[in-house]
């Protein structure tokens, strides 16, 4: 297929020709933003104006089993006592976005300062004027296709869709989309988000499509897919997440690499978990960062920003199984962590699509759940 990018295994693997994301960019929000870059007075003014503000609302940062979030938060605090509010640990691209908008008026704890969404939530951030711009110091490290070029978001990581299965359960490692359908997997399948709202969950339908005929502009077939998975019993219509990996409710779910391999790591001893990517519909994600126009720290959302795209943020990622948008850069430079990135898995042929694939994908997968596939997946 002509639209289909691949990365490598992390040898260069976020220079801009492999990534290809298109930096669309609606027109901007009318509302003039407080700081779009670092000021005359530099860090040590942004920090000053921050910690005036005393804390910092963050929104479904999962901490340790995604990116090793809750050692970004720890660094953050440790380094400039800000301390900060996490909201919602478990909610979706989509429930950070209708946070923003259902506290446009409030300045109270409920009321997040950053998101860390989908890339596809990117162009209506803007649309919507939830996001406001502003360029870390590091901007030049991010490739041009990865970031909105007037800097409303930009990406920060990302990683492959697979397999994590707890063996001590199923020990019989699915290899392949293909292989889900076998009854050895009757009622042990899950998606790690709700396929309606979640961009986990509608990227595991959207890759289950390129293995089934599908494609960039074809998401029918992963909806059929997990139609024919949801008709033989092997579906289970829950949020997977590590606890229902762990107890056998879901022993085998679809999620980012770097989320099962955390598993792997902190489940050694107690849970056995092997970490597959599929052979076929391999599919890659970037997320993104952006600033609420409504933030009631805005200072402090912008502190935080230059935190997590400095070395020391971004080489924390890594350490998560997370690929940093930095890497190519940090790697020339002497300033990544190459242990880290030595053990990040293979992910050749990965998929990476563009912004305007994933609002349509998005939208015909949204669509096409309820009445293709026909079963809930509730929010909790």
């Amino acid at each position: 297929m002509s639209s289909r990018r691949t990365v490598s295994r992390l040898t260069g693997s976020l220079a801009l020709a492999a990534l290809l994301f298109a930096a669309c960019s609606p027109a901007a929000s009318s509302a003039p933003p407080l700081l779009t870059s670092l000021g005359a007075g530099g860090i040590d003014a942004l920090v000053t104006a921050a910690k005036a503000e005393g804390g910092l609302n963050t929104i479904a940062l999962p901490k340790a089993d995604w990116c090793k979030y809750e050692d970004l938060m720890a660094g953050f605090t440790a380094k400039y006592g800000i301390a900060i509010n996490d909201l919602n640990p478990d909610g979706s691209s989509q429930q950070e976005v209708d946070a923003i908008k259902a506290n446009k008026d409030n300045k109270g704890p409920q009321a997040p300062d950053v998101v860390d969404v989908g890339l596809g939530f990117g162009a209506g951030g803007i649309t919507d004027g939830i996001f406001t711009p502003y360029k870390v110091a590091t901007w030049n490290d991010i490739p041009a296709a990865a970031k909105d070029p007037n800097g409303y978001w930009y990406g920060d990581y990302y990683g492959v869709l697979a397999f994590e299965t707890n063996t001590d359960v199923q020990p019989v490692v699915p290899a392949d989309w293909s292989d889900l359908l076998k009854p050895i997997y009757h009622g042990q399948i899950a998606l790690t988000g709700n396929p309606v709202k979640s961009n986990q969950a509608i990227s595991g339908v959207w890759a289950s499509a390129f293995a089934n005929g599908g494609g960039a502009d074809n998401v029918q077939p992963g909806l059929d897919f997990f139609k024919k998975l949801n008709d033989a019993g092997n579906f289970v219509p829950v949020i997977a997440n590590t606890a229902t990996v762990t107890g056998g409710e879901t022993p085998v779910r679809i999620t980012w690499t770097y989320k099962a391999l955390s598993d792997k790591d902190s489940l050694a001893g107690k849970t056995n978990i092997t970490v597959s990517v599929p052979a076929t519909g391999r599919f890659g994600g970037m997320y993104i960062q952006a600033i609420s126009a409504y933030a009631p720290h805005p200072n402090a959302a912008r502190l935080w920003m230059e935190y997590i795209y400095s070395d020391a943020g971004q080489n924390i990622w890594l350490s998560g199984y997370c690929n940093p948008i930095r890497y190519d850069a940090m790697k020339t430079a002497g300033t990544l962590d190459a242990a880290a990135s030595a053990k990040l898995p293979d992910s050749v042929g990965a998929f990476l699509p563009t912004q305007d694939q994933i609002t349509k994908a998005t939208t015909a997968i949204a669509a096409g759940w309820p009445t293709t596939v026909g079963v809930v997946v509730p929010d909790k």
